[in-house]
């Protein structure tokens, strides 16, 4: 790590967290320069939900390479991005009934944040936007500015004007509706907020501590919106593509956003973003918003391959056992264990520890036993499982022991001696 220490900002991050130099990667596991196995169960903050180096990714990649394919496209029309098109209706649109234009942006989730405000803010003429409590939309600008978490934000970054944060779903506790008070601001002249034009939000907040909204409040939410004539944008860059057992984390509710960001898993460890929206507010000027790495061709060829995983729900049936599997597990040791929390759907799930430091140590002894996890909350107080989907139950239960036995050289009175750890 010398060299990085000397040589890289200190703005990095994660390689304090895991203070090794990998080498390569395969499925559930990475390796380090010295042949060492680790189980991941961080997926590059949800961005490996097909795993690393996914043999359909490898083999389309290696095609399109020896190829010649073309490594760079800017908005041209080309093979790749027609192939990635035709699959994206064909097994994800269609079978969904969804009727979305599709908007390519530069290759990163905020990217598809900035694009899907500042057509928000064009399409409706209105400057506001609402945002809310724990969200994480990115480190851009703009995108930030809707970001909740104080500590990636400074008052020398710039204006964080015409963004309101409201309380999210269960922020004020059980038994509150949260949107009650959101309804008010909305109906009353003199509360000080603006019509907003759009409300974004992610419908499981991942880095804000796996705080997942019910179906019921994201209903009232849509409504709250049609009602009101502002635009839904449903931030599914970490949650989306399968994470919450759908392709996208919204479909269990029933509602149709007006827009949806995409990125992270999509393009399978290959930098990609998109913004979905109904036909109607498509209403750019050609080259209005626009961005030189704006469809990533190599991105566009493992997408088109990952996708293939969606032509039935062979796929979704495949993450719901692995999801029971995992949620029956942690159920355990939560209920073993009093003063835990768990939270979570699909296969996104945390561990609520209350405590920042506690949650750090046993992160730092699970990676001490080849376990890569990391935290996530306000205070950094939740353990984060997000595991490749792909991950088999024996290498979920394999982590799953070094998990426990990690609490407990941590907290000596944790109780792991009767979850059958070895059960796979």
């Amino acid at each position: 790590m010398q060299l990085i220490n000397h040589l890289e900002s200190e703005v990095r991050g994660y390689v304090r967290n895991f203070p090794a130099v990998f080498s390569r990667a395969k499925g559930s596991r990475l390796f380090d320069a010295n042949g060492q196995s680790y189980l991941d169960f961080f997926a590059g903050a949800g961005t490996l939900n097909y795993g690393h180096n996914n043999p359909a990714v490898k083999k389309a990649l290696l095609d399109y390479i020896s190829d010649d394919g073309l490594m760079h496209g800017l908005d041209l029309a080309t093979v790749a991005k027609l192939d990635f098109l035709r699959i994206f209706e064909d097994n994800i649109l269609k079978p969904r009934t969804l009727d979305y234009k599709i908007q390519f942006t530069g290759p990163t989730g905020t990217n598809a944040v900035e694009a899907a405000i500042k057509l928000a803010r064009k399409v409706k003429k209105r400057a506001h936007v609402v945002a809310f409590t724990n969200g994480y939309h990115g480190h851009s600008l703009g995108a930030l500015a809707l970001t909740g978490n104080r500590h990636y934000h400074n008052e020398h970054f710039g204006s964080h004007d015409n963004v309101s944060h409201l309380p999210f779903d269960g922020y004020l506790g059980a038994g509150v509706n949260t949107l009650d008070y959101f309804r008010k601001l909305l109906t009353d002249n003199s509360s000080g907020l603006p019509l907003p034009a759009a409300v974004i939000l992610e419908t499981i907040q991942a880095e804000g501590g796996i705080n997942v909204a019910s179906n019921t409040w994201l209903q009232e939410l849509a409504a709250l919106c049609r009602e009101h004539d502002m635009l839904l944008i449903v931030d599914d860059i970490q949650v989306g593509n399968g994470r919450s057992g759908d392709f996208f984390s919204f479909e269990e509710a029933g509602i149709v956003p007006d827009m949806v960001c995409l990125s992270k898993s999509l393009g399978g460890g290959q930098p990609f973003s998109l913004v979905l929206f109904k036909r109607e507010l498509d209403q750019w000027l050609p080259g209005e918003h626009t961005g030189t790495f704006r469809g990533n061709q190599l991105a566009f060829v493992a997408a088109t391959a990952l996708l293939a995983h969606w032509q039935d729900d062979t796929f979704s049936q495949e993450i719901s056992r692995l999801s029971s599997h995992v949620h029956g597990r942690l159920s355990a040791l939560v209920k073993a264990n009093s003063g835990l929390e768990l939270r979570g759907k699909g296969m996104i799930w945390g561990i609520n520890f209350g405590d920042g430091e506690l949650a750090a140590a046993i992160s730092k002894a699970c990676f001490e036993r080849k376990l890569i996890i990391e935290s996530a909350g306000s205070e950094g107080e939740v353990l984060k499982f997000l595991m490749p989907l792909t991950t088999t139950i024996a290498e979920f239960d394999e982590g799953f022991e070094c998990f426990a036995d990690a609490y407990q050289s941590v907290c000596p009175t944790a109780k792991i001696q009767a979850l059958d750890l070895k059960r796979a």
